[in-house]
C-alpha cells in the first residue's frame, strides 16, 4: 500500500483509539440495566444510590435480556443490575428446581452474587389482548386459548426462548397456536393495536396496558411464578453500596413502578428524572438528574461509534491486505482464506455480537470484534481482484527488469492495485457505520443507543438522533474515501 494510504488509516486508528481510551477504561462501578423501561429506570435508581454512597457509578443502560445481563455479571463486566427472582429461579437455575427465596438466595450465593431486599413489588409475566377482541372471543383466561388455535401470537424475543416463556406456557396450558413471531417488547403493542397481532406477553407494571386499553387474561392454571424485584450485585461491591442499594427494601410498591413507567413510556420524561424525583421523596436523598443537551448526546455517541469504525476497519486493513496478497501468490491458501471469510460474513452480526460476550464481556470488544470479521472479506477481495486485474505484460516487464519480488509487489503491485484495494476499504467502512448501530445492544454506544430508546419509548425524535447521524456519517466515509481517490490514486 503507498506510504501516503498508510499514513491516513494511522490517523484515523489514532482518533479512533484516542476516543476510544477517553470512554472506556475509568474505573466505575456499573450497573446494567435490561431493554425494557422498568429495568432502565431501576438501574437510574441504583445508580444513583451508588452515587450517593461516594462511588463514581456508570449506568450502562438496555443491554439486552437476561442471559446477557448474568454473563456480564459474572464476568465482572458489571456489578449489579435490577432483576427478578422468578426469571432467576426459572431461567438462570431452571435445572435446580428451586422453590423458595431462601433456595434462591443460597444457590446465588454460590455464585458469589448478593440480593438485596425485595424492592417491594412482584413484576410478574401476564397475556394480554385488546379488550375489544378479548370480549369479541370470550375470553378472560389462559385456558381459553386452546379453544382458539387460530389466534397471532407475538411474544417479546426472550420470552420465545424462555422456561417460563412460550416454550412453558404451550406444554403447560397445551395451546395448538402455530401463528406466532417474536418482535421488541416495545413494538407488540402497536401491533396489538393494529389488530395485526391477537395476544403478546405484558409486565404487570407496564403503564401500556392502561393506555392501550388491554385486558390481561388470568393465569387460572398457575404457571407464572412471583417475580419479586431485587437488586443483584457481585459478592466484591463494597458494603456501603450493598447498605444503600438495601434501603429501596420495600420502598417501590406496583402502582408506584407503574406510574414510573408511564412518567418515561407515555410523558416521555427522562429515566434519570424519575429516578432522582423517586429518591427524593421516598428517601430524602439529594439525588440530581445528569440530562445530557442533545448536542452533548450527539458529540458522545459520534465519539463512541468512530471508535468502534475506526479500529475495526484499521485492524481489518493490517489484516486482510496481507491476506489477499498470500490468496493471490499462493491459490490453495486463497481458496481457504475466502471459504473462512465468506462464512464469517454470513453470520448474523447480533448472534455474532452475543457469542462473544463470554469471552470478550460487553462493551467496546465484543463489537469491535465482530466489526472487524464484517470488514475482512470486502478488503480482502478487492485486494485480490485489483493484484489480479493488473495485466500481464507489466508483470513481465518488471521481472525482467529483475526486481526482487517484494520490490515488485511495492513499486508495481500495490499501486497498481490501489484503487480496487481502496474500494474494498471503503465498502468496509461504509458496512461498519450501519452495522456498528447494534453496538448498543451490548453497552458499546454509539449512534444505535438512541435509536433502541426511541424504538422503546416509541419516540421518533430519539430515533432520528441517532438514525440521521449515521446517515451523515456513512455518506461523509464515502466522500472522504471518493478525495482519497481523487487524491493519491488517480492522479498517479
Amino acid at each position: 500500500m503507498p506510504e501516503s494510504h498508510r499514513c491516513l488509516f494511522r490517523t484515523l486508528l489514532t482518533i479512533a483509539v484516542l476516543s476510544f481510551g477517553s470512554t472506556a477504561f475509568a474505573a466505575k462501578t456499573v450497573i446494567g440495566s435490561k431493554a425494557f423501561t422498568e429495568s432502565v429506570i431501576l438501574g437510574e435508581i441504583a445508580t444513583q444510590l451508588t452515587e450517593e454512597a461516594g462511588y463514581d457509578a456508570e449506568h450502562r443502560r438496555q443491554l439486552g435480556g437476561t442471559r446477557v445481563l448474568w454473563s456480564a455479571l459474572i464476568r465482572g463486566d458489571i456489578q449489579c443490575y435490577p432483576e427478578y427472582t422468578g426469571t432467576l429461579s426459572t431461567e438462570i437455575f431452571s435445572s435446580q428446581n428451586i422453590k423458595s427465596d431462601t433456595e434462591l438466595r443460597s444457590a446465588l450465593a454460590k455464585q458469589s452474587i448478593w440480593t438485596s431486599k425485595s424492592l417491594g413489588f412482584n413484576n410478574t409475566y401476564v397475556l394480554g389482548m385488546t379488550r375489544g377482541r378479548a370480549a369479541e372471543l370470550g375470553i378472560t383466561r389462559m385456558s381459553q386459548l386452546a379453544d382458539h388455535p387460530t389466534l397471532r401470537f407475538g411474544f417479546s424475543n426472550e420470552f420465545m426462548e424462555r422456561a417460563d416463556g412460550w416454550p412453558g406456557i404451550r406444554a403447560h396450558y397445551r395451546l395448538p397456536q402455530q401463528d406466532v413471531r417474536g418482535l421488541s417488547h416495545d413494538l407488540a403493542y402497536r401491533g396489538l393495536e393494529s389488530r395485526s397481532l391477537d395476544l403478546t406477553d405484558l409486565y404487570s407494571t407496564d403503564a401500556e396496558i392502561v393506555h392501550y386499553d388491554l385486558t390481561t387474561l388470568v393465569d387460572d392454571a398457575r404457571f407464572f411464578p412471583v417475580y419479586d424485584a431485587i437488586i443483584v450485585c457481585r459478592e466484591d461491591v463494597p458494603d456501603a453500596i450493598r447498605e444503600s442499594l438495601n434501603r429501596l427494601g420495600g420502598r417501590i410498591d406496583e402502582m408506584t413502578m407503574t406510574k414510573m413507567n408511564a412518567r418515561a413510556a407515555l410523558d416521555r420524561e427522562p429515566e434519570a428524572q424519575i429516578a432522582a424525583s423517586f429518591l427524593r421523596d421516598q428517601l430524602n436523598v439529594n439525588a440530581e438528574a445528569k440530562v445530557q443537551s442533545r448536542s452533548a448526546r450527539i458529540w458522545q455517541r459520534t465519539r463512541e461509534h468512530l471508535a468502534m469504525v475506526g479500529i475495526s476497519l484499521g485492524l481489518a486493513v493490517l489484516v486482510a491486505v496481507p491476506l489477499g496478497i498470500i490468496a493471490f501468490h499462493r491459490r490453495g491458501v486463497g481458496r481457504v482464506v475466502f471459504a473462512i471469510a465468506d462464512i464469517l460474513q454470513t453470520l448474523p452480526a447480533l448472534a455474532l455480537l452475543v457469542f462473544l460476550i463470554p469471552w470478550l464481556g460487553i462493551g467496546y470488544a465484543p463489537a469491535i470484534v465482530a466489526l472487524f470479521l464484517y470488514s475482512v472479506l470486502p478488503i480482502l477481495r478487492n485486494t485480490h481482484t485489483g493484484l489480479a486485474d493488473i495485466p500481464r505484460d507489466l508483470r513481465e516487464s518488471a521481472e525482467a527488469l529483475g526486481l526482487p519480488r517484494i520490490a515488485r509487489l511495492r513499486y508495481v503491485e500495490l499501486p497498481l492495485a490501489a484503487r480496487s484495494m481502496l474500494a474494498g476499504v471503503r465498502t468496509a467502512a461504509v458496512i461498519n457505520v450501519g452495522t456498528a448501530t447494534l453496538g448498543a445492544l451490548i453497552g458499546a454506544g454509539g449512534y444505535g443507543q438512541p435509536i433502541l430508546t426511541g424504538i422503546r419509548l416509541d419516540d421518533t425524535k430519539l430515533i432520528l438522533e441517532g438514525a440521521v447521524p449515521a446517515a451523515v456519517l456513512a455518506l461523509l466515509v464515502q466522500w472522504v474515501f471518493g478525495w482519497v481517490e481523487r487524491r493519491w490514486v488517480t492522479a498517479k
